[in-house]
C-alpha cells in the first residue's frame, strides 16, 4: 500500500529520539541518542539500527524496512542529517580536505550572493556530499538465514541474511560516492551522486548560464571535491552441508562499503545481512548483457561465525531423551558404529574417525601453538571402503571439503593468486584447505598426488596456516582443519615381501604429521567373507544397513552432539603425566629394538595427548582419565600393528617350507649308530651317535604386551591353515 513520505520520516525521527532502555539501576538509557552525539562530533561513522529495537516501538515499521530496505536507508539517513545539529555540543576541530573544500565554496558563495536571497547556500550541495556518517540495519532475531541458492528474484530490494564461506576478498579501494565536475566555460560546479558500482560520467554542462548562452561547456572531473568511500568485493560460497547431492556449490557476490570492509578474509565463515540488488551497468556493457542482469548483496551487517556460535547446532540444547539415547551403555561403540553404518566392520577405524570429528584441545602457550586437530591416513587394498568412509565424513562434518589427489594441485589446495576483474589487482582465492577452516578436508587418492603438490600441505598439518608470498602478496591464511587422507599402497596392493617404507612411499616428514596411519587389508577369511557378502547384498537390495542389535544415531542428532562436545576444554592432570611419559618411552624402546616399525617421534606423544583429550571431550568431562589414555594408546598400537603384522609374518613365510621338509625327513630317518672295533677309538675312528631332532619353528613374540587387546577375528594371522578349511559343498 502507498505510504506517506513525511509520515515515514516522522516515525524514523521519533524512534531515534525517543527509544530508550533501562539499565540495572532503572535509569533510562537513550541508545540512539548517544550514537547521534558521537556522530555529531565525528567520533563514530556508522549508525547501526537494530530492528529488534524498532519492533518494540513499531512492528509495522520493521516489516516496511525488511520489504523496502533501500528506501528506508535513505529515510533514516535524512532523519539523522536533520537531527545532528541538535546533538552537536561543540565544534568539530578535526577537518578533512573535503570539509575545507566545502567551506571555501560556501565562503565564496556568501560573498557574491544577493543579500535579499534567503536560501541556505548548503542546499545546492547534495546531501551525500555533506554527510559523514553511514546507516546500517541489523536484521531482527526472528528472521532465519537463507541458503545462497534460495535467494531468488523475489528477494530483490529486501533485507536478507545468507551464510557461507568467504572464497575471495579483494583489496579495499576508494569508491566514488559523489562526483564533482567543473565547467570549462562558466566555471560552475555540478554534482553527480553515484549509487551503483558503475556510472556514466557527465560531459555537457547543465548550468543555466551555459544553456542560455549555448556555449556548450564541457565538464571535467575534480577528484579533490568528490567524495570517496571504502569499497571491498567479497565472494561467498555456501557450506557443503547446504549443497544438495549431485549439485555444485553456489556463490554470491557481496559489496561491502565503509565500516563493513576489512572484516573478513578468505576461509572465514560469515553471516552477511544486506539488500539483494541487481547490478545495473551502463553503456556498452549493458547492451551486451541484454535482458539478463547480475545480482549482488549490499552488505549491512557482517558477522564472523568463527568467533560466535557458528551455527544453530550449538544453540539448540539436547533434550533429556536425546541425551539418554546417546549416552546410554556402550555409547562409545554406538557412536562409532553410527559412522557409515552401511559399511561392514572397521570398528577401530570408525572409532578413530569419531575422534577426528571431535578433535583435541588446542594449546597456545606464549605464542607457541600446538594443534588440536587430528590427522588420519587410511591406506589399504582396493575395495575396502576407504572412499565411502571419506564420503560419509564429508557429509557428517558441518564444514568439510572433499577433493582427490589427481584432481588437486598445490595451488588448488592452498590458495591461488588471481587478477580481480573489477579492480584489475591481484587477489587471493582460498583453496580446499582454506575453505575447510575449522572443519575436515578429505583427500582421496592421496598417493596419486605429485610430490610438489603434496609438500604444500606440510605446513597446514602442523602449523595450521598457509603462508603466501606471490605476486607481491605476503600474508598468512588460517587452515585449522583436520586432514583425512585415503591412499593405496605403492604396488596397488600391500606387498608383504617389501618393507613398510617401500609399500607406503611417503616421506617421513609427512608420515610423522599423521596421528594415525591405518592399513586396511583385504584378507581372505571364509567366515568374515560370508558375513561381508550377506551385508553387501542386503544393502544393495534395501538401500540401508541390515538390522543390528542397536539403532544407529541420526546424522543430525550426532552432528549436534559432536558440536556440543567441541565446547569442552579438558586438561591432562599431573598424575597422568608420568604414566604417559613412561608409555612413550616404552614405545620408543620398542621402535629402537624392532627394525620393521613405523616412524616414532615426539609427535607420537602429542598424538596420544590429542586422542586422550578427544576421548574426554566425547564423554563431556573436563579432566582426562587413565582410561582415556589407555584407549588412545590402544588405537595407536592397533594402527601400528596393522602395518607391522603383515611384515612380521611375511618374514616367516620363506622358512616354513624348509622347516616342513626338515620335519618330514627327520621323521623317516632312524637313529644311526656306528660301532667301531674294540680298540680304543682314535681321533679319526670315533664312536658317534647321530640323532636328528626337529627344530621347532620360531614363534612370533608379542612386542605390544603392554597394550594387549582382546582377540578379534579381523586381526588374526593369515597363516593359520586350520582356519581356512571349508566343508565340502556340492554346489561349489
Amino acid at each position: 500500500k502507498p505510504r506517506d513520505h513525511c509520515l515515514s520520516m516522522g516515525k524514523c525521527k521519533r524512534f531515534l529520539q525517543e527509544f530508550y532502555s533501562e539499565d540495572d539501576s532503572g535509569k533510562k538509557v537513550f541508545k540512539y541518542g548517544a550514537q547521534l552525539v558521537a556522530l555529531a562530533h565525528r567520533e563514530q561513522v556508522g549508525l547501526v539500527v537494530d530492528l529488534d529495537d524498532v519492533a518494540e516501538e513499531d512492528p509495522e515499521l520493521v516489516e516496511s524496512v525488511c520489504e523496502n530496505t533501500k528506501r528506508y536507508t535513505v529515510l533514516f539517513a535524512d532523519a539523522v542529517h536533520e537531527l545532528l545539529p541538535e546533538y552537536r555540543e561543540r565544534e568539530v576541530v578535526a577537518k578533512d580536505a573535503l570539509d575545507v573544500y566545502i567551506e571555501h565554496r560556501l565562503m565564496m558563495e556568501t560573498r557574491g550572493r544577493d543579500p535579499a536571497d534567503m536560501r541556505d547556500p548548503r542546499n545546492q550541495y547534495p546531501a551525500e556530499l555533506m554527510r559523514r556518517f553511514e546507516v546500517y540495519f541489523r536484521p531482527p532475531s526472528t528472521s532465519k538465514p537463507k541458503v545462497v541458492r534460495d535467494v531468488k528474484a523475489d528477494s530483490i530490494g529486501k533485507l536478507v541474511t545468507v551464510r557461507g564461506i568467504v572464497t575471495r576478498a579483494t583489496e579495499v579501494k576508494p569508491m566514488m560516492a559523489v562526483a564533482t565536475y567543473t565547467c570549462d566555460q562558466c566555471g560552475a560546479e555540478t554534482y553527480q551522486p553515484i549509487a551503483s558500482p558503475s556510472f556514466m560520467p557527465l560531459i555537457m554542462c547543465p548550468s543555466q548560464e551555459c544553456v542560455t548562452n549555448r556555449s556548450g561547456g564541457r565538464l571535467y572531473l575534480q577528484t579533490r571535491g568528490s567524495k570517496f568511500v571504502k569499497f571491498q568485493e567479497l565472494r561467498i560460497q555456501e557450506h557443503s552441508d547446504q549443497v544438495p547431492v549431485g549439485n555444485i556449490p553456489r556463490s554470491m557476490t557481496i559489496y561491502a562499503r565503509g565500516e563493513n570492509t576489512r572484516l573478513v578474509q578468505p576461509g572465514d565463515h560469515v553471516a552477511v545481512s544486506g539488500v539483494f540488488l541487481p547490478l545495473l551497468r551502463s553503456g556498452f556493457r549493458q547492451a551486451v548483457q541484454g535482458l539478463l542482469s547480475e545480482t549482488y548483496l549490499e552488505a549491512h551487517c557482517v558477522t564472523l561465525m568463527n568467533k560466535t556460535e557458528d551455527d544453530e547446532l550449538g544453540t539448540e540444547d539436547l533434550s533429556e531423551e536425546e541425551l539418554r539415547q546417546i549416552t546410554e551403555e556402550d555409547f562409545y561403540e554406538k557412536l562409532a558404529g553410527s559412522i557409515a553404518p552401511e559399511i561392514y566392520g572397521h570398528e577401530d577405524v570408525k572409532k578413530a574417525l569419531l575422534l577426528l570429528l571431535v578433535g583435541g584441545v588446542e594449546q597456545a602457550p606464549r605464542g607457541m601453538k600446538i594443534r588440536g586437530n587430528i590427522n588420519i591416513c587410511l591406506m589399504g587394498d582396493p575395495g575396502v571402503a576407504k572412499s565411502q568412509l571419506l564420503s560419509y565424513i564429508d557429509r557428517l562434518a558441518p564444514r568439510s571439503q572433499y577433493t582427490t589427489g589427481r584432481g588437486s594441485s598445490g595451488v588448488g589446495l592452498t590458495a591461488a593468486v588471481m587478477r580481480d576483474p573489477v579492480t584489475g589487482e591481484m587477489t587471493l582465492e582460498g583453496g580446499a584447505l582454506v575453505l575447510a577452516d575449522l572443519g575436515v578436508c578429505c583427500i582421496d587418492e592421496f598417493d596419486k598426488m605429485a610430490d610438489a603438490d603434496r609438500t604444500a600441505i606440510h605446513e597446514v598439518m602442523e602449523q595450521q596456516t598457509i603462508s603466501i608470498a606471490k605476486a607481491g602478496i605476503m600474508t598468512s591464511l588460517n587452515a585449522r582443519c583436520s586432514i583425512l587422507a585415503a591412499a593405496n599402497p605403492a604396488y596397488g596392493r600391500y606387498n608383504p615381501r617389501k618393507t613398510i617404507e617401500q609399500n607406503i612411499q611417503l616421506p617421513a616428514a609427512l608420515l610423522s604429521r599423521f596421528d594415525l596411519l591405518w592399513l586396511i587389508q583385504d584378507k581372505p577369511d571364509t567366515d568374515n567373507d560370508l558375513r561381508l557378502a550377506q551385508h553387501i547384498t542386503y544393502v544393495h537390495q534395501h538401500s540401508k544397513q541390515p538390522p543390528t542389535h542397536f539403532t544407529p544415531i541420526d546424522m543430525k542428532l550426532m552432528r549436534r552432539y559432536l558440536s556440543k562436545c567441541k565446547k569442552r576444554q579438558p586438561v591432562v592432570p599431573e598424575a597422568l603425566a608420568d604414566y604417559i611419559t613412561a608409555a612413550y618411552v616404552e614405545m620408543r624402546k620398542e621402535a629402537r629394538v624392532s627394525k620393521d616399525t613405523t616412524f616414532t617421534s615426539a609427535r607420537t606423544l602429542l598424538s596420544i595427548l590429542r586422542l586422550s583429550t578427544a576421548l574426554a571431550r566425547l564423554r563431556m568431562v573436563d579432566v582426562v582419565e587413565k582410561e582415556d589414555v589407555n584407549e588412545a594408546m590402544r588405537l595407536m598400537e592397533m594402527s601400528k600393528d596393522s602395518l607391522q603384522r603383515r611384515r612380521r609374518w611375511s618374514r616367516l613365510r620363506p622358512r616354513l617350507p624348509r622347516l616342513s621338509r626338515l620335519l618330514r625327513n627327520t621323521q623317516s630317518r632312524t637313529t644311526v649308530t656306528r660301532t667301531t672295533r674294540t680298540t680304543p677309538p682314535t681321533t679319526s675312528q670315533s664312536c658317534m651317535t647321530l640323532t636328528a631332532t626337529p627344530t621347532p619353528p620360531p614363534t612370533p613374540t608379542n612386542k605390544h604386551h603392554k597394550y594387549t587387546t582382546p582377540t578379534n577375528t579381523q586381526h588374526q594371522p593369515i597363516y593359520n591353515t586350520d582356519k581356512y578349511t571349508t566343508p565340502t559343498n556340492t554346489q561349489h
